[in-house]
């Protein structure tokens, strides 16, 4: 039976990976580490929870030997657009926090789940179907600290034998969760906006193309990633996975099939914007594919239809 620690577990990933966990492996073995943010509801309810600051590295190392851990699902982060605001807080809790979970990990024989981004990547990057293994030379500290990271989970498997694995997750799509500062947090805020006013404002340019996936992919990539054959891994951290890409005309277009009176305006965030270019118009998975089985569930049509389904259902009972 697997003893999990999930770190970050408040935020937009971290909260439905945990449950999830959860309903997979019991309650009782899933720990939601925290930091600032108090849980909530389902999080609070269904299994126990711990302040866990992974940039206190004593903190981090008590947890997992008071529970036994022996697998954990490192999501703290700082996401692209709060980096560039504070770069220095990204770089510590991205960087300095992983160094500590890879530490503890080490010590204390636990595998490590690491989730990459297309942040990972920069301008210099082929842009269309980005091979697995190409140029990373990121200039957003998100990014950065991404690139880091993936060198770090390669160093510790490499050097310690620490079982780390990882993916580079496009932009994450949720019902549940409210996003936290990403540049592809549009195409979260687009569906509720539409719902509720029939309207938006998007703050990145017509034609901007991102990979995107819906949070029901992204949590089974992680779960499936650490729960296949070792021995079949070839990359093992950083796989490439990708579930749909479009730019925010395709995706007001999409919305428009079920609210027809849906506009969407521009107001470009310059900052964003610059992010945005950066980063790969879609993604080559083939290698997470061949290696553990990749195989995403959801399309933007599918994926839409759930969206506005259970965002006009909140919405009906005045909870958005």
């Amino acid at each position: 039976m697997k003893n999990i620690l999930v770190t970050g577990s408040v935020g937009q990933i971290g909260s439905e990976l945990t449950l999830e966990l959860r309903n997979r492996f019991g309650g009782s073995n899933v720990v939601a580490g925290i930091n600032r943010t108090q849980p909530t509801g389902e999080l609070a309810e269904t299994g126990p929870y711990m302040k866990v600051d992974t940039t206190n590295l004593e903190e981090l190392a008590s947890t997992v030997k008071k529970y036994n851990i022996d697998t954990i699902y490192h999501l703290a982060a700082v996401l692209s657009a709060v980096g560039e605001k504070n770069p220095g807080l990204a770089w510590n809790i991205g960087v300095n926090g992983l160094y500590n979970v890879l530490e503890v990990a080490r010590e204390f024989n636990c595998a490590v789940f690491f989730p990459s981004s297309i942040g990972a990547f920069g301008p210099t990057t082929p842009l269309d179907n980005t091979p697995q293994d190409t140029i990373q030379r990121p200039t957003s500290m998100y990014g950065i600290t991404k690139v880091t990271g993936e060198m770090l989970c390669d160093y510790y498997y490499l050097r310690f034998g620490v079982d780390t694995r990882g993916v580079r997750y496009p932009g994450i799509i949720s019902n549940a969760t409210l996003p936290g500062g990403g540049t592809t947090d549009y195409a979260v805020e687009i569906y509720y906006e539409a719902v509720k006013h029939q309207k938006f404002t998007c703050p990145l340019g017509k034609g901007t193309f991102l990979d995107m996936m819906y949070m029901p992919d992204a949590i089974d990539a992680a779960i499936n990633l650490m729960e296949a054959d070792p021995s079949k891994l070839k990359h093992r951290n950083a796989f490439n996975i990708s579930a749909m890409s479009f730019d925010p005309e395709i995706l007001a277009t999409e919305i428009r099939k079920h609210i027809p009176g849906f506009v969407m305006s521009y107001d470009v965030d310059p900052m964003k914007q610059k992010i945005a270019d950066s980063w790969p118009n879609y993604m080559n998975d083939a290698a997470a594919r061949e290696e553990w089985g990749w195989n995403p569930v959801y399309n933007l049509e599918s994926m839409t239809v759930d969206m506005l389904k259970v965002i006009r259902d909140k919405h009906s009972k005045g909870l958005i």
